[in-house]
């Protein structure tokens, strides 16, 4: 599926903001289901400064600078891409869930694995979490087969409920009341995950807005979508999306991925002076009908830009700012 994705995001301040630094994730990553054609980022006010680069966990990054004197920040991604089916998992070898949480204990050879077992900023793993778990992955059960079924039980169990949950608010309140949005059904899943000492990553992204004709609107399209991944052997990082009870296909863009929502937070940064701030975000994927074009090459008599210059105009945007 090809599609133009447009990512806004606005921040109103109380008062000026005298200088400014920012960090975005918002650039779609590359994978082998997904390939970005092109990729603009606006900022208004012009940053002074802007730097474009990959992040530990491989994802597009860009820090840019406001000097001038603003109350208000609009950022505004805009990128075409086309995303295929990944490949099928139906012949994935059956493997016991304990068998592979042993084996990417000890296996030195799975290193990039083992480092999303760990406890991060906002995910720790926890008896209550393990025992909610449990339940779904009973002893030798096939891992691929649990992971299906947590799934939908975390679909099933958890209520879909905007507002009724921040960033801040702990894991062991959301599993408590069984409530919350995409970010929080993720925290859950990787938490869990982690504290049967399986690997699993935490993945943001986008939904297409408008769902093609026979096809149900996905919860979570309207702003920045989160799900989760864990690790098959013989296969590699199978993603699922326990907020729509699907296993991520071409209706999701993948933008970053990496231990919870504190390492690809789409927009934050520190401002001198502000005051309190009113942030909007508008998201809105766009299924084209025409396969996106790559880049023009610059004319032979104009210098290509710089990687620096090329961020200004080139990279992400979204809450947990300022």
């Amino acid at each position: 599926m090809y599609y133009t994705v447009v990512h806004r995001t606005t921040y109103d301040y109380e008062n000026p903001v005298l200088h400014g630094h920012h960090l975005a994730h918002l650039k779609p990553r590359a994978t082998p289901n997904q390939y970005v054609a092109q990729y603009e980022l606006s900022v208004s006010p012009e940053p002074s400064s802007s730097r474009l680069h990959i992040d530990y966990f491989g994802n597009s990054i860009q820090h840019f600078e406001v000097l001038s004197p603003h109350d208000r920040l609009e950022v505004i991604a805009t990128t075409e891409l086309e995303v295929v089916v990944p490949l099928s998992h139906a012949e994935v070898p059956r493997l016991g869930w304990e068998h592979f949480s042993e084996q990417v204990r000890v296996d030195p050879s799975m290193v990039a694995v083992q480092e999303y077992c760990f406890d991060s900023p906002l995910v720790r793993a926890h008896s209550s979490l393990r025992d909610y778990a449990s339940a779904t992955f009973t002893p030798g059960r096939d891992l691929k087969e649990a992971v299906v079924e947590f799934n939908a039980r975390i679909h099933a169990e958890f209520k879909y409920e905007p507002a009724s949950t921040d960033i801040s608010t702990p894991l062991a309140t959301v599993l408590r009341e069984k409530r919350g949005v995409c970010q929080d059904f993720a925290h859950v899943a990787v938490g869990c995950l982690r504290s049967l000492g399986l690997p699993a990553r935490y993945v943001s992204g986008y939904l297409e807005t408008v769902p093609p004709p026979g096809k149900e609107r996905l919860v979570g399209a309207d702003a920045s979508h989160a799900w989760a991944a864990t690790y098959l052997p013989g296969y590699g990082w199978l993603d699922f999306d326990p907020t729509n009870n699907v296993l991520p296909a071409d209706r999701h863009v993948t933008v970053a991925w990496g231990r919870d929502f504190s390492d690809v937070s789409p927009l934050k940064g520190v401002v001198l002076a502000g005051g309190a701030h009113r942030v909007s975000v508008g998201v809105d994927v766009e299924r084209r009908r025409t396969k996106p074009s790559p880049p023009a090459p610059s004319p032979p008599d104009i210098p290509q830009q710089t990687q620096s210059q090329k961020g200004a105009q080139s990279q992400g945007s979204d809450p947990m700012a300022s």
